[in-house]
């Protein structure tokens, strides 16, 4: 899954630095061992406070308190900037000089973040520019280039306030037996009868020997989507089912079912997947005798993606993590 990249010149949003925020900042710094950590800890404290600001324009909470970067221990031990948004997680705010065209991401920032914004800072530290944002990392550079713009943030900021960093669907831990509730073997879902679909599937005996070879690395689990998308109170089965590449990749497979005694889908229905800004990157749509559609890709680790399931105006969304 590839995101877009813009011109940085396109959607930079410049903010004020107050003059609490540098007394903050040096506050901060002046409770370091070394020159060179009290820098990094200044422009940390800086860029946090520059995002926390903006969130706050945005009318978007946030809990400052509660963040790492406001832990005087934490900040002596780690090269941290995030902040707390109460309800959605922590977001890591990165700071850049007025030269550079790469963003340092510290490793131990990888985990426990919602999403990266960056903040560029010239000498006088009078003012700052909100860069752009990226939803996930898994190196330790950042080329500006491929920040999207704040739009996208916000739309990021929304999707996640509908479902929480917590209900993401950790698809990595699926491959150690780790899975979340509601997400269940599809064979359970079949055993209740009237789940089970009247048609029939092709049995694994009829497969070839290097099919069943490939079926031992493969794990999928199955989930009923019933928010409104019934057909005769009938509900449809979202099958997701992963397996790892040699690339370091993750195979995503999905499909929608019909169940119990409806054969074909409703018509209409859509399964579409989106990126981590919400732009659609994969739609299938059911036609007339329709038993299920399906869609595959394969996308990278740490990545974040959803896929939706519509019908009408009526549809439910499930968030995952690769």
């Amino acid at each position: 899954m590839n995101n877009s990249t813009y011109q940085l010149d396109d959607f930079v949003l410049k903010l004020p630095i107050s003059q609490t925020a540098r007394i903050t900042a040096q506050q901060f710094a002046d409770q370091q061992p070394n020159t060179e950590k009290a820098e990094q800890v200044r422009l940390n404290t800086l860029a946090v406070w520059v995002v926390n600001d903006y969130l706050q324009m945005m009318d978007i909470p946030t809990d400052l308190q509660g963040s790492d970067s406001w832990n005087p221990i934490i900040r002596l031990c780690a090269n941290v900037a995030d902040l707390e948004v109460p309800s959605i997680g922590r977001l890591e705010c990165r700071p850049v000089h007025l030269d550079q065209q790469i963003c340092s991401i510290p490793p131990e920032t990888w985990k426990e973040r919602v999403g990266y914004l960056v903040v560029q800072f010239d000498e006088s530290l009078q003012e700052a520019k909100l860069l752009g944002f990226i939803p996930s990392v898994a190196t330790e550079t950042l080329p500006l280039a491929q920040l999207q713009p704040l739009e996208a943030f916000i739309d990021h900021i929304w999707q996640l306030r509908q479902s929480p960093v917590n209900s993401l669907v950790n698809l990595s831990q699926w491959f150690a037996g780790i899975f979340e509730t509601g997400w269940q073997t599809i064979e359970s879902l079949w055993n209740v009868p009237e789940f089970r679909p009247t048609y029939a599937f092709r049995s694994i005996e009829t497969l070839e020997p290097d099919a069943l070879n490939r079926l031992e690395s493969i794990t999928k689990r199955a989930k009923l989507i019933d928010l409104g998308i019934q057909i005769l109170n009938q509900p449809v089965m979202l099958i997701v089912e992963i397996s790892p590449e040699k690339d370091q990749q993750t195979n995503i497979h999905l499909q929608l079912h019909a169940t119990g005694n409806q054969i074909y889908l409703p018509l209409g229905v859509h399964l579409t997947v989106l990126d981590s800004s919400g732009t659609i990157f994969l739609d299938a749509q059911s036609r007339k005798l329709d038993n299920y559609i399906q869609l595959q890709f394969r996308g990278e680790p740490t990545e974040q993606f959803s896929v939706r399931v519509a019908l009408d105006n009526t549809s439910i969304t499930e968030y995952f993590r690769i």
